[in-house]
């Protein structure tokens, strides 16, 4: 009797102990343990989900099989892209009975781009300096309880962000030099949501994506194949919209998080060249940082690095 006793009054305590690895804004939740398990698990989909948001809109090389300079004024490039990784979705119906977020599915997710450049120098295929703009498009209607915010930029359930950038370029891959070049750009994408409590989720996190691409890039052709290698480092911003239930209250519980943090990444291009038309392909991998996030998620840790895919098809001078 006294141990039934002792165990029920363990069990009791336990389950008002505060965490002890958690999230800061989560720690007036604490004291109860499942509401402060719900809380983590809604401020770390956020920053788990958001480098891999940047990763898809950003992908590797800005212009796909391509390292050199486009060849000055009057020459252009444009491509139909589409990247793509294997995501791992959390259950929205996480209650904080156990300390696992179960796994809700698992899919491989495209996101479409449209991306150009527009040669503004290029120097007898010494140096050159490009324009790129790129117009990223995020569609939410592949997995179920992802959506645009109502007021973000969209076209239907896709959302659509923009980019901009330049891209300095040496060798052109002239004589027994590849064509080398370095790149910068700022992406954005609009505030997308995982999750709706209205429709009996659990929680749902809403972010935006803010993204500054680093790219060194070196490459080389040999009749009609293409080839390219790269390295490259990105900076993600952006601002989150948390909305958990508190499992005991049933309460709804807003919260406001900023966004930040970085990745390296390395990557591969292998295309056909036919002069105006290319076909290109790229693989990569995302190095992976621990970002401190308390959150066991089935089947998926946010610190593992990731790797990802793209195809494209480029018509240019």
């Amino acid at each position: 009797m006294r141990r039934a006793v002792l165990v029920m009054g363990v069990a009791l305590i336990a389950e008002r102990t505060p965490l002890r690895a958690q999230s800061p804004q989560c720690a007036p939740f604490a004291a109860v343990v499942q509401a402060g398990r719900v809380c983590n698990a809604a401020v770390d989909g956020a920053r788990a989900f958001h480098p891999i948001v940047g990763l898809l809109t950003s992908g590797g090389n800005p212009v796909l099989g391509r390292a050199g300079s486009l060849g000055g004024l009057g020459r252009f490039a444009v491509t139909a892209r589409v990247n793509g990784s294997n995501v791992v979705l959390p259950d929205l119906g996480y209650d904080g009975s156990t300390g696992v977020v179960a796994k809700d599915d698992e899919i491989f997710f495209p996101s479409p781009l449209v991306e150009g450049a527009l040669g503004i120098v290029g120097r007898q295929g010494l140096i050159g300096l490009d324009l790129l703009g790129s117009a990223q498009l995020l569609p939410t209607g592949v997995v179920d309880g992802l959506e645009v915010d109502p007021d973000a930029t969209s076209i239907g359930s896709v959302a659509l962000g923009f980019g901009f950038g330049a891209r300095l370029s040496l060798f052109g891959n002239a004589g027994p030099f590849p064509g080398v070049s370095v790149s910068v750009m700022r992406r954005s994408i609009p505030r997308v949501q995982y999750g709706d409590l209205a429709l009996g989720d659990d929680y749902s996190f809403a972010a935006d994506v803010q993204a500054w691409n680093l790219r060194a890039v070196a490459g080389t052709r040999f009749s009609v194949v293409t080839m390219a290698a790269g390295v490259g480092h990105d900076w993600y911003d952006g601002e989150a919209s948390i909305r958990f239930r508190e499992p005991i209250t049933a309460a709804v519980v807003p919260l406001e998080l900023d966004l930040s943090t970085t990745r390296t990444m390395a990557f591969a291009n292998l295309g056909l060249d036919f002069r105006f038309v290319r076909i290109v392909g790229e693989a990569g991998y995302q190095f992976g940082k621990d970002q401190g996030i308390t959150t066991v998620f089935q089947d998926f840790d946010p610190a593992s690095g990731r790797f990802f895919a793209a195809a494209g098809l480029q018509f240019g001078l």
